[in-house]
Order: structure tokens, then C-alpha cells, then sequence
């Protein structure tokens, strides 16, 4: 993606002043000894892998509200949410973080996983190795790494640190060129993002393009644009089986129940 984004900038500058503050009420040595308390995490990228090989993997999401679309759920309750999510037959969950640009909480993770057995995205902005334990430390099984937003050798570094402490790693891309810098890394997922940051337009023909360059070894994601039935099968089509949806969830009444309709209407 040529250039990072206004939105992508702006939401990154916040987060390195919020990291720099949250980093002085704990610090490096402090928020690395609770991240390597913490139980065995539950496996994440294995469990989507696992069922994205001939059936699929939805990693759904708990979303508050975002940037663009301005609040999402008004009735938003994380455990309730969760809950409903792993009776539908969810994969994973992305709980939304990031506090100031999409109304998340740290305390969403937290109420979210301890209300099922499924793994946990921390869906937030990592710039920073102290982020990477914090996640640990919240009791997340999986960070986001955005290409975009990152060096590759921040990338790589986050991405290293990241599997050193336990966690599993979403390496989100939106172009040819970031998928390249993504398969530098030792994730096994790869997330394509649909959404065009500069323009917010959604082409489902992103994923169709990137998922060519995803070897066998690793295990792609599709992300935003995912509303109907036809998309979905459209993705199938592509060999395409691992999905993380959260607006076409969040906005249903039944968010499990909506999930559940878009993915497995057979069951």
C-alpha cells in the first residue's frame, strides 16, 4: 500500500503516546513477569488451521464501533456476545482493543474469553515489544500485526517476541507488496484485508489476487467485505476458508445466530 494512510497514522501516533504513558505504570521488567505467569494459551492459529483444512474456520469478532462506521452495537455485552459465538460454531474471537478509535477495553478480552473455551485476537495496534507482553499479560492467545503500520524490522521483531512468549501472530496485509514483507515472518496466518485504508472501499478481488501467493505452509484469513452468502461462496471458490467478519455480526440482533446463518445454514 503506497503511503500509510491518514487514519492509520493518526491512530498509530495515539498509540505510541498511550504506550509511552502506559508503559511509565508498568514497566518493561514489570509487564514481563505477569505476561510469563499467565496459563498455556489455547492455540490459535492450530485451531483455525485445523478447521480451515476442508471445513471452515470464522474467527469472529466483538466490536463496539469503528472509525467509519461510528458505533456498531449499541447492546454490547463481550461475555454475552462471546457466548453466543461458540454455540454458533466460531473458530477464534477478535476482541477490539483499542480504546480511543473503536470503543474497545482491555477488559472486553478479559470478560469475552472467560465466558467460552475459544482462543483470543487481541485486535489492536502493536508498535511496541511492551505491548507484545502486555497482551500475554491480558490474557490474549493471539496479537494482530498490521504491515502497514509497521518497518520490517519492527515487523519481524514483534512477530519474533510474539511466538518467543507463547503467542500466536495475524499478520494483516492489503497488497502484493506487503504479503511479501508478511512471508518473511514465522506467522502462519496471514490476514488479507479487503478494506482499501485510503478510500474504505471493500474489493472481495484482494484476497482472490494474495491468496496465490500463500504457500501451503501457512494459512490465509479474509477479512472485511463479508455480508452475504455469495461472498462467502465466492471465497470458497478461491480456496479460500478461514474468515474474520465482525460489522455483519454486530449489527444483527443474534450476532451467533447470524454467524451461524452465514456459515454453516446446514447445521
Amino acid at each position: 500500500m503506497s503511503g500509510i494512510p491518514s487514519i492509520l497514522q493518526r491512530i498509530l501516533e495515539t498509540k505510541r503516546e498511550e504506550v509511552a504513558f502506559r508503559s511509565r505504570q508498568r514497566d518493561f521488567k514489570t509487564i514481563r513477569s505477569v505476561a510469563l505467569e499467565q496459563p498455556v494459551p489455547r492455540g490459535f492459529s492450530d485451531r483455525v488451521s485445523a478447521l480451515s483444512d476442508g471445513g471452515t474456520a470464522v474467527i469472529a469478532e466483538v466490536k463496539k464501533a469503528s472509525p467509519s462506521a461510528g458505533i456498531i452495537r449499541e447492546d454490547f455485552r463481550p461475555a454475552d456476545i462471546a457466548a453466543s459465538y461458540e454455540s454458533a460454531g466460531a473458530a477464534c474471537l477478535s476482541v477490539l482493543t483499542d480504546a480511543q478509535y473503536f470503543q474497545g477495553s482491555d477488559s472486553y478480552l478479559q470478560q469475552a474469553r472467560d465466558a467460552c473455551s475459544l482462543p483470543v485476537l487481541r485486535k489492536d495496534f502493536m508498535v511496541d515489544p511492551w505491548q507484545i507482553h502486555e497482551s500475554r499479560a491480558l490474557g490474549a492467545d493471539c496479537i494482530l500485526l498490521i504491515v502497514a503500520a509497521l518497518p520490517r524490522d519492527l515487523l519481524q521483531e514483534l512477530d519474533g517476541l510474539a511466538r518467543e512468549i507463547g503467542l500466536d501472530v495475524l499478520v494483516e496485509v492489503h497488497d502484493e507488496q506487503e504479503m511479501e514483507d508478511a512471508l518473511t515472518t514465522g506467522a502462519k496466518l496471514l490476514g488479507v484485508n479487503n478494506r482499501d485504508l485510503h478510500t474504505f472501499t471493500t474489493d472481495l478481488g484482494t484476497s482472490e489476487r494474495l491468496v496465490q501467493m500463500v504457500p501451503e505452509s501457512r494459512t490465509m484469513v479474509t477479512e472485511s467485505g463479508i455480508h452475504s452468502l455469495q461472498d462467502v461462496q465466492r471465497m470458497r471458490s478461491a480456496g479460500i476458508h478461514s474468515f474474520l467478519v465482525g460489522e455483519a455480526f454486530m449489527r444483527a440482533p443474534d450476532p451467533g445466530a447470524a454467524l451461524q446463518g452465514l456459515f454453516f445454514e446446514e447445521a
